[in-house]
């Protein structure tokens, strides 16, 4: 075996749809059953949305999460669309459920992520209390500079980009540092002079982080670096021994620390399980894989003349692949039946195309596999398209209801408790504990659903159950939502921590 192919690490891909907004994600297992979680967010020029993915960090030692950052077609830095911030709230409820799978708490956790993405890793390591954060060439005030360069994202991101939107979006980073939320945080802010981001977007910044212990300045005057993204790439060293000394449990600032943390027999099967529940690839007959009519198994066509057609059920297009390389896409009717030609003649010989069928959710089927022969092209043109009859209605499907936060058994940061989830087809949800009603709220269009008690709870255990109804009476199973309220969670102030306590 070579030795690239020695150093290439297995990657698993997923969404998970807990939440409110479904995230798409990449998940790597660490090596030798290391004892941490490097979380990694993505820049604007990052390949597929997903930061550092083109094996820099294959030598990293611990798991890695990264976390794709496309909605709607655009980029959002991972807070919100339209100023609604349960996006943010679901890329938090990722983080904490594959935490969970680990077993993992939030001090053996790294935010990472250059550009845009270390604007995101300052602002989830700081607000829900992760140990370490490591960020380089950050922006600070996201609305100008999304607004200014970015309309895309700026669009995506406020929906109606008005001067209130963006100064909304300026202060959010802003005001969470100054907040001195996190303050135990091992914190690494790289960044360079000669950024021409840099006198606008950090520096007036930098002294909101005055008295934390465990900030950290890297501050490259290097005049090999020309722009915005050579910072990163000059300190592309620095970052890779930053990221391995808190992988194995040593922050710079601090002398003798144990290291290591590695347990290779240690048991995998929550995070697997994890990983088998929320993967991209359905292998259920909830999604069945897409069938095709034509060509028929092992055909001869006419090299001009290959026409496939098929049904796939549920889907918005189905993917074309040979040889693993990309040939083509075609999107799915209404009546779940689809046709793709290609645009040129096919060679001559024996054909293995691969094929998938995918959601709006960018959820995919199992491939299909068809086998054919072009052969000596066809004088005659190909005939008009007759689409197959649609197939038969999908059931219907049990009301069903998913909380989102708190995660089970989640020690949170009162005296206010909030609750969101997921409830689709559902008109709200009521909760209840022992046996008595506390509540209702209403279920959005999308689904999703947010309520907040607005009491403050009693310090220790609770066991809250929830139900959701639709618009006849029909109810989901009760759910039951246990969690330990405290007056401040891994060190954070009950402002800064939790999903519901800051506002925007």
């Amino acid at each position: 075996m070579s030795k690239a192919a020695q150093n290439t690490r297995r990657i698993f891909t997923g969404v998970d749809s807990s939440g409110a907004v479904p995230i798409e994600y990449r998940f790597s297992h660490a090596r030798n059953g290391n004892r941490h979680l490097v979380v990694v967010f993505a820049n604007f020029t990052a390949p597929g949305e997903y930061g550092w993915s083109n094996g820099v960090l294959d030598k990293v030692r611990s798991n890695i999460l990264w976390i794709r950052d496309l909605f709607d077609g655009a980029n959002t830095y991972y807070l919100c669309k339209g100023m609604d911030f349960s996006l943010e709230q679901s890329v938090a409820g990722l983080i904490s459920r594959v935490m969970g799978a680990l077993s993992l708490s939030p001090d053996e956790v790294t935010m990472f992520g250059s550009s845009k993405g270390g604007s995101a890793a300052l602002f989830f390591g700081l607000k829900y209390g992760f140990r370490n954060i490591v960020a380089s060439v950050p922006q600070f005030l996201i609305g100008t500079y999304v607004k200014e360069g970015i309309p895309g994202a700026a669009k995506v991101m406020m929906g109606e980009v008005t001067e209130h939107n963006v100064r909304t979006l300026d202060s959010v980073l802003p005001d969470l540092v100054r907040s001195g939320a996190n303050p135990a945080a091992n914190i690494y802010v790289i960044t360079s002079p000669q950024d021409e981001q840099y006198k606008r977007q950090v520096e007036p910044f930098i002294g909101l982080f005055q008295g934390r212990e465990n900030f950290n300045f890297v501050y490259n005057d290097s005049p090999l670096i020309t722009d915005h993204g050579k910072v990163t790439l000059r300190n592309l060293p620095t970052i890779m021994g930053v990221l391995n000394l808190l992988v194995d449990g040593i922050t710079p600032r601090i002398g003798m620390v144990r290291n290591g943390y590695e347990q290779p027999d240690r048991d995998a099967s929550a995070i697997d399980m994890f990983l088998t529940q929320t993967s991209q690839v359905r292998d259920d007959d909830s999604f069945p894989k897409p069938v095709v009519l034509t060509p028929a198994p092992e055909e001869r066509v006419p090299a001009n003349a290959v026409r496939f057609t098929g049904t796939a059920l549920g889907a918005v297009r189905v993917s074309f692949w040979q040889d693993g390389k990309y040939q083509g896409a075609a999107p799915v009717g209404a009546d779940g039946t689809w046709v793709w030609e290609r645009t040129s003649p096919w060679a001559k010989g024996r054909h293995v195309i691969r094929l998938f069928a995918a959601d709006a959710n960018n959820y995919q089927t199992e491939r299909t596999e068809v086998v054919f022969t072009a052969v000596e092209h066809a004088a005659d043109p190909l005939p008009e398209y007759v689409p197959a009859p649609p197939p038969p209605p999908r059931p219907a499907q049990r009301l069903a209801l998913t909380v989102t936060a708190p995660a089970a058994h989640q020690q949170v940061a009162g005296p206010v408790v909030g609750f969101a989830g997921y409830a689709p087809g559902a008109v709200r949800v009521d909760f209840q504990e022992g046996g008595v009603g506390l509540g209702t709220c209403d279920v959005r269009a999308d689904g999703s659903w947010v309520w907040e008690p607005g009491w403050a709870w009693n310090e220790g255990d609770h066991f809250v159950e929830a139900i959701a109804v639709d618009a006849v009476g029909n109810a989901s199973p009760w759910t039951a939502v246990p969690f330990s309220m405290t007056r401040s969670a891994y060190g954070v102030p009950a402002q800064g921590a939790g999903y519901f306590n800051a506002r925007y």
